[in-house]
């Protein structure tokens, strides 16, 4: 409870209050005029509480600190079905209608608590509300979003329909000072500015004040852009460049459609998997600048791009490349990398655990990494290009592409669009959930962040995650001309928008976008397990929802009857490739 006391205790105090009520979020805002909650008693009555500067607590069992109190009344038909279809899993809650008198848009950007009241006055419950619902209601959004260039200006666009305030700060440099401070404005949850066309190649982070659930207080945001096409190093600020600038472009780069191997039918697709850096880290072969990231598959006469060749020849068609958007865990400066000393390695017994322990003693700072630590999707990763700041990684994931292609390879791109790396208001690498806190990550039931994909589970279910998504596959698939994608935990993203992505992308012509966009094919992991397991938040990726779509999916049947085993069987177990045909 909040004793009233002056200090630094009274602060400690207020924020120990709030946790209490509003770091959960049971309720549910899901149209303009609806909100849902699981309650019970018939007699009960609701209220909505909103204080725009977060000031709310409780003391002595009272809510105070609120600017706005709304009385709610019950909706004797319920939910409607346009909600049970989207929350399947609230269909069974009580739906109380807000009057209409109230201004819906102010709220959202308030912290917000809806308390239950019995017969009598007596206050039985109190909670937070997840808005995802009345956002995508009042707010989704199909206009411009990111930087669009004219000849004579620049336009930035972002949506933010529960921040209060959003500017722009530009810096001097991927690490110089502040330059200037810009502010934007909104309408219907947009905010934007124009400027002059000589902000290109400026760098900028957005300042965005909004109340975020994860603090119960106003926080003041600093975001790079989601749309962003240009990072600094270790996407410290958004570079604002022109992506199809002349100058981004390796030489016949706009008539690569016409170079793209031969695809008849995607029957007839084999397809490697390989890591970046795996593919040069250690290859002599390679300039020892090159080695480790996207030049090295320009090298023509290097040993891994001699054996690609081989592949090629002998039929294989597609290169998956594991993740190479911008993620963490690994430093994009390669002076900070620490790595083993190898020759030093080479000295100690072969069955010492001495070479374990040194490894494991700098894993954090190697750059090895898997790169399913997705920060921002839209942009190649820092480290795997020459210079992480500027034009490098842009031109060279261009040049990657083009030299697989020339080897007779098409690319499919690895995208991780079930999760994201952070969350929460401070984080360097957290970005969505700093701009529309709340809205881009899957919460549970008590409005906590859904972990099953790894951590901070994306709900493409909402209408702006949805877009975004399908937004950042045409980036790269009309931006770097790549071929197809192979989407990690397809089963948590929703069926339809698999199919939305398939749709635009198979839109795609050489005519208009430079692209045969019939020639990408989308295939995933097609696990069902998790919060989204059996359709419980809309019918997902999973094998048997995405049968007859076109959409491929991995398959655990064969593999397991091939290679015996399973991941959740006995190892042991034979297939027909481990002697279950013979013996």
């Amino acid at each position: 409870m909040a004793t009233g006391e002056e200090g630094a205790g009274s602060d400690l105090g207020l924020a120990e209050a709030t946790q209490g009520f509003l770091l959960d979020a049971r309720a549910y805002w899901v149209t303009r005029s609806l909100i849902a909650w699981d309650v019970s008693d018939q007699e009960t009555s609701l209220f909505l509480y909103a204080s725009r500067n977060a000031t709310m607590c409780m003391s002595s069992g009272v809510i105070e600190g609120y600017d706005s109190k709304v009385e709610l009344q019950p909706e004797n038909d319920g939910l409607p079905s346009s909600v049970t279809q989207k929350f399947t899993f609230i269909s069974s809650y009580r739906a109380f209608r807000i009057p209409s008198s109230v201004d819906v848009a102010t709220l959202v950007k308030c912290q917000l608590a809806v308390a239950s009241f019995d017969a009598h006055g007596n206050r039985q419950d109190v909670t937070g509300l997840q808005l995802p619902g009345v956002l995508d209601d009042m707010f989704a959004y199909t206009g411009p979003l990111g930087t669009i260039f004219s000849e004579e200006a620049v336009s930035m666009y972002l949506w933010a329909p529960t921040a209060q305030d959003v500017c722009v700060n530009f810096y001097d440099g991927p690490a110089g000072p502040l330059l200037e401070t810009v502010q934007l404005n909104e309408s219907n949850g947009v905010w934007s500015v124009t400027g002059p066309r000589n902000w290109e190649n400026r760098y900028y982070l957005y300042e965005v004040t909004v109340y975020h659930p994860a603090t119960a207080n106003i926080e003041k945001c600093l975001a790079t852009d989601p749309y962003a096409r240009g990072l600094s190093a270790n996407s410290t600020r958004t570079w604002l460049v022109d992506i199809n600038n002349e100058t981004l472009k390796p030489l016949a780069w706009d008539g690569l459609a016409a170079e793209k191997p031969k695809l008849d039918s995607f029957s007839d697709i084999s397809i490697y998997e390989l890591h970046i850096r795996d593919f040069s880290a250690h290859d002599s072969t390679v300039d020892c600048n090159f080695r480790g990231g996207f030049c090295a598959f320009t090298c023509q006469d290097s040993a891994g791009i001699e054996h690609l060749k081989k592949l090629s020849d002998a039929g294989l068609t597609h290169l998956h490349l594991l993740p190479s958007f911008q993620f963490g865990g690994v430093d994009d400066i390669k002076n900070n990398w620490k790595c083993v000393d190898e020759a030093e390695l080479s000295k100690l017994p072969p069955g010492s655990d001495l070479q374990q322990a040194a490894i494991v003693a700098i894993q954090e700072e190697d750059p090895y990494n898997w790169g399913y630590n997705p920060v921002l999707w839209g942009v190649p990763k820092g480290s795997y290009a020459s210079n992480p700041d500027g034009p490098s990684r842009i031109i060279e994931y261009r040049q990657m592409v083009q030299a697989l292609n020339r080897l007779g390879l098409r690319v499919v791109m690895d995208v991780v669009y079930n999760h994201l790396y952070s969350s929460g208001p401070f984080a360097i690498t957290s970005v969505l959930d700093k701009i529309v806190p709340g809205y881009y990550l899957r919460r549970d039931s008590n409005g906590q962040i859904e972990n099953s994909a790894a951590v901070n589970n994306t709900a493409s279910e909402q209408f702006m995650v949805d877009r975004l998504i399908v937004d950042d596959l045409l980036n790269w698939a009309v931006n770097y001309k790549v071929d197809g994608f192979r989407f990690d935990l397809m089963g948590h993203i929703m069926k339809k928008t698999m199919i939305r992505a398939k749709s635009a992308l198979q839109s795609l012509t050489i005519d208009e976008h430079g692209v045969d966009g019939s020639k990408i094919y989308l295939y995933g992991e097609g696990w069902d397990f998790g919060e989204v397991a059996q359709n419980q938040r809309g019918i997902n990726g999973s094998q048997l929802n995405m049968s007859g779509t076109g959409i491929g999916s991995f398959n655990d049947r064969i593999r397991d009857a091939i290679n015996g085993g399973s991941p959740f069987g006995n190892p042991l177990q034979q297939g027909f490739s481990t002697g279950l045909f013979l013996e």
